[in-house]
């Protein structure tokens, strides 16, 4: 069992000389935990300790004002006023505490010491006591402040104030003690030097003069400033807050203050204002707080504030009193009002539900389109709940929308992340197992709605499930709704308890630790088939023998990875009496594989005699019960060789791994020879990449120095730095995104493109037959505008099924082919000259929707229309897996077929989208890709890219693999990722800045990448006053030395293939 401790806080949880008694109802008084803290209620819920108590309101105490309590008749130290707390301490918690406390009494000699004591009962050991203590004398009153913490479950908890000699009375005015925040009031004060004890340090007098005193003034205070020599109303004291306050996000304001002056007549007005400047609109002016003051007394000067922009400079200031009115003030709080949720916003364990686990019956929750109940169990008693005594249900669901919701408007911190768990199960209409959703209805202050999709899992019948998953809002909300949704009409959803609390943050990845991976070395047994077949087993009633006649060279992917390599055997493992897919070759490799280490694979395949393609062939892993894809090639002839590749790496430990080929249909032989799996040395590429990008994306540059004044001095050194590489390098945004100003911030300066989600998109812009919705792509569009980032288009249409709106398939033959027909010249007519590309169709090779319904040529039309209604757009092909071997369906050598195809019926195909969703990328295998690609003459662009992997320096490495690969090849015209933003990415374990914004490894190697992308040089101008150097395209500045004169020039470097001469004037 651990010590409790005590100990006194710094700096003051109590400005001035001031307790928080004073304060609004929806600050710390709302967490307190003493009841009746001010005794508004005289003496209820406090205990006199064998002394006597009683309230008094006589102005006999040393502060001017309201009542407050005296303990008297006190015959022992430890005698005083109590308040048992036992059931409002947490263990593990930290409370602070704060009494306003004086003293009195005729046996009072000098000052007197007042104490305020926990003590902590317990069953079966010595009772214990925490104390803080603090010294009072008659004259005036004094805070009495320390913090606590339980390590432990005492059986019984009293708060009790005590200490000084026996005769001597306790006077108390409040008690405060609630548990401490990570910040408190000052700690969260974004006004620098609060207090003054800085003097006038960060405070600027406007137009008059401020001094600091520590005179005495009619309350004693520990100094204050003075402002004087006012002439004009608005004169006063002010800071700059402006790199300090967010928009969107609601501060608190409290000022203590008082006035002074020969020229007050009676009281006067004290004024807090915000004064917001914007660089190409008016000044405005906030009026955040007003007060009354007179010469006698301070007073709080108290307001909120909340910024719905985000103006170039932010000046807080004290202003209001009449000219030659003095204003004083003793301290200044502004603090982000979220930093200390109000009361009733969060249960003792964080949790934002009330009543969470259903024991105050279906109070706080209301049915979503449906009815609710809560029952001790179901199912004739074979229901019961997973934890505590009752669980909650749905009854009469008609949608699958219909659910079990809970207000939560007023709880939610915007840009904060929020862990969501529960317990789950379904039940009736004969339905075994469906999904069950956690969603999130949202609704803005402009009115817009939205859905946040929170997690899923598969519920069943016969078990509670638990569902997890996190969200995070960007944005302000009118209206914040938490439900339950999913399984079909007429099936209940049960509920045994609801989390909704501040996510924990989660602990950055450490770098893997990897020992001896043997780069290069084969990890396959018995590969060249000199021992038969031994290593080998058959994965089903399949045969397996051994044969000749296999390619003695190593398949191409393989070879550009390990370089030079021993000649093959030539002989390969033929399968035959197959009966099934999955029948195949195998063999196990548990012991001979890393985690996070990425292996790729290699092999030659053929079809056996006599078959007819076309026919898949996959080599695939068994990881426990998981199927790996490790590469796969569709053969349609029984007579070539094929090369399979890919890659794949394990994060988890498994218990086993196989390996095996499959994939041709039951009664189809094949053989393989040559299988190669090895980990990849990425280190070694990088260096090979490195001085492939040297070489083709830098470019031979000469500054031509030249002065209006020819008898002038030559320059006589030069000290070059690029400040922006041209290269396109952007990111998925989302609507929602913008209106956090930290993703703002982070995408104006990582980015140069950026690409919509969804709000472009056919369903997106038009879910329901002419209702058109453009405002949330004109917002992003705006955005983009403003920084100056180009945009790309994504997509006019989406050939996949699924993702085709219902009204839409709906539609005969000719209402599609005219509503095709609209949607282009909506679109492109609207957005004329905004989108420098458009996907115009997306995932062809994967989707045949309006071929369908339309015919073959519909494609190329779209193709054809978008040109004609935007000229200046170049017009993408855009499609998935076509980089890393794992599709047979969107092979490059399928792509520049469909490329050609297009192009033969007129179609203007400008580019080739590489989305790039790819897990462990091995370099040679994406270069081969990007070469066969590279051959169409058109620029490639990757246009969605993301990585994965639990391990943010993998998925660090996974992300320089992408970039490295792209950059140094010269085809490749732009790199897109698809977002970056914990919370908003397709794929967990993506992203490269975490919810809250902190910027994981991921993030800061892409950073790395970026700066790496910059040129620097510096030297001599020749004698013809030339300086030459290599350097990438893109924005430049340069230190010009004249004698000795400096002076800064920026130039550009265009991006072009021969030498580029740039003149410089000085």
């Amino acid at each position: 069992m651990s010590n409790p401790s005590m100990e006194v806080p710094t700096p003051s949880m109590i400005y001035g000389s001031h307790s928080f008694h004073s304060q609004k109802p929806d600050d710390l008084r709302t967490r307190n935990i003493i009841d009746n803290h001010n005794f508004s209620k005289g003496l209820h819920s406090w205990h006199a300790n064998w002394c006597d108590a009683f309230q008094t309101v006589e102005k006999t105490t040393p502060k001017p004002g309201g009542g407050h309590v005296v303990v008297t008749n006190r015959t022992q130290p430890w005698q005083g006023l109590e308040q048992d707390i036992t059931h409002k301490v947490s263990s593990g918690s930290t409370y602070s505490v704060c009494a306003r406390v004086g003293v009195s009494g005729t046996q009072l000699k000098g000052d007197a010491e007042v104490i305020a004591t926990l003590k902590l009962v317990y069953q079966h050991s010595a009772t214990k006591y925490i104390n803080i203590r603090t010294t009072v004398s008659k004259e005036k009153w004094e805070n009495l402040e320390g913090q606590f913490k339980v390590s432990d479950e005492p059986d019984h908890i009293v708060f009790y104030l005590e200490g000084p000699a026996p005769g001597v009375n306790i006077l108390i005015e409040s008690v405060l003690m609630f548990c401490h925040k990570p910040n408190d009031l000052t700690t969260c004060n974004i006004i620098d030097n609060h207090d003054f004890s800085k003097g006038l340090h960060s405070w600027y007098a406007n137009q008059c003069d401020a001094f600091l005193t520590v005179e005495k003034t009619p309350e004693p205070c520990s100094g204050h400033v003075v402002v004087t020599n006012r002439t004009q109303t608005w004169q006063g004291l002010e800071q700059d807050i402006t790199h300090k306050v967010s928009s969107g996000s609601t501060y608190s304001v409290c000022a203590r203050v008082r006035v002074s002056g020969t020229r007050l007549q009676g009281d006067a007005v004290v004024i807090a204002t915000l004064q917001l400047v914007y660089q190409d609109s008016v000044t405005k002016y906030l009026n955040i707080a007003r007060t009354t003051v007179s010469k006698d007394k301070w007073e709080n000067l108290e307001g909120k504030f909340m910024l719905s922009d985000k103006p170039e400079r932010i000046v807080f200031y004290l202003e209001g009193p009449a000219p030659g009115v003095n204003i004083l003030i003793e301290s200044v709080l502004v603090f982000c009002h979220g930093i200390i949720p109000p009361c009733g916003y969060c249960t003792d364990d964080g949790n934002l539900i009330l009543n969470p686990e259903f024991e105050d019956g279906i109070n706080n929750w209301s049915g979503r389109g449906c009815k609710i109940a809560v029952h001790d169990s179901m199912g004739n008693g074979k229901i019961l709940p997973k934890s505590g005594k009752f669980f909650g249900s749905t009854s009469e669901r008609t949608q699958s929308w219909n659910g079990i919701q809970q207000d939560i408007t007023g709880k939610v911190q915007r840009k904060l992340a929020y862990q969501v768990t529960a317990f789950v199960r379904i039940f009736g209409n004969n339905v075994s197992s469906s999904t069950v959703r956690a969603t999130l209805w949202v609704q803005t202050p402009d009115s817009r709605e939205h859905y946040v999709g929170i997690a899923s899992v598969q519920a069943t019948d016969s078990d509670w499930v638990q569902l997890q998953g996190k969200f995070l809002l960007n944005g302000l909300q009118s209206k914040v709704v938490i439900y339950l949704e999913g399984p079909p009409s007429g099936t209940d959803i049960l509920l045994d308890g609801l989390m909704v609390k501040h996510a924990d943050k989660t602990p950055p990845s450490l770098p893997p630790v990897i020992e001896n991976p043997g780069y290069g070395i084969n990890i396959i047994t018995n590969s060249n088939l000199s021992d038969g077949t031994n290593g080998w087993f058959p994965l089903g009633n399949c045969v397996l023998g051994v044969v000749t006649g296999s390619p003695h060279i190593l398949p191409p992917a393989a070879r550009d990875t390990l370089g030079p390599h021993e000649p093959l055997c030539g002989r390969c493992i033929h399968t035959t009496n197959r009966t099934q897919t999955w029948m195949g070759p195998a063999q196990m490799i548990t012991d001979k594989v890393q985690l996070f280490v990425t292996y790729q694979i290699s092999a030659w395949v053929r079809l056996g005699p006599g078959a007819t393609g076309p026919q898949n062939v996959n080599v695939a892993l068994g990881v426990d019960s998981q199927w790996v894809n490790g590469g796969q090639v569709e053969i349609n002839d029984a007579n070539q060789w094929h090369e399979v590749c890919g890659s794949f790496r394990i994060e988890k430990q498994p218990a086993k791994v196989m390996v095996y080929i499959q994939g041709p249909a039951p009664g189809v032989s094949f053989k393989v020879a040559g299988l190669q799996i090895f980990a990849v040395d990425r280190q070694a590429r990088f260096r090979h990449l490195q001085r492939q990008t040297d070489k083709i994306r830098k470019q031979d540059v000469t500054l031509k120095f030249s002065s209006p004044d020819s008898t002038g001095m030559q320059p006589t050194m030069v000290i070059i730095k690029q400040t922006q590489n041209s290269f396109p390098i952007g990111s998925c945004i989302s609507r929602s995104n913008i209106d956090n100003e930290d993703f703002v911030a982070f995408l104006v300066k990582n980015f140069n493109w950026a690409v919509f989600g969804n709000e472009l998109k056919w369903y997106w812009t038009e879910a329901q037959k002419g209702n058109l919705n453009y405002q949330d792509a004109d917002d992003l569009l705006k955005l983009c505008d403003v920084n100056n980032i180009s945009v790309r288009g994504h997509c006019i249409f989406w050939d996949v099924d699924n993702a085709v709106q219902d009204w839409v398939k709906n539609l005969n033959k000719t209402d599609l082919d005219a509503a095709v027909q609209n949607r282009l010249t909506s679109l492109l007519t609207r957005y004329k000259g905004k989108f420098k590309h458009y996907d115009v169709n997306n995932e062809m090779l994967h989707g045949s929707f309006y071929p369908s319904r339309l015919g073959q040529d519909i494609r190329a039309n779209m193709f054809k229309t978008a040109n004609q209604l935007d000229p200046l757009a170049t017009l993408f092909v855009n499609d998935y897996h076509v980089e890393d071997g794992c599709d047979t369906r969107s092979t490059p050598e399928k792509y520049m077929s469909q490329i050609l195809d297009l192009q033969q019926q007129g179609a203007p195909v400008g580019g080739i989208g590489i989305q790039g969703h790819i897990d462990s990328p091995v370099g040679p295998v994406v270069c081969s890709a990007l070469d066969k690609l590279g051959v169409m003459g058109l620029p490639l662009w990757f246009t969605e890219l993301d990585v994965s992997s639990i391990n943010e320096y993998v998925r660090a490495d996974d992300l320089e693999v992408m970039f490295r690969e792209a950059y140094a090849h010269p085809a490749v015209e732009g790199v897109m990722i698809w977002g970056f933003w914990e919370l908003f990415m397709s794929r967990d374990n993506s992203h490269l800045v975490n919810a809250e914004g902190e910027v994981n490894e991921a993030g800061n190697r892409l950073l790395e990448l970026r700066k790496e992308w910059l040129s620097h040089a510096h030297g001599h101008v020749d004698d013809q006053g030339e300086f030459k150097f290599r350097g990438f395209p893109g924005s430049y500045e340069v230190i010009v030395v004249v004698g000795s004169k400096k002076m800064v020039k920026k130039f550009v470097v265009e991006k072009g293939d021969n030498a580029s001469v740039v003149p410089i004037n000085y």
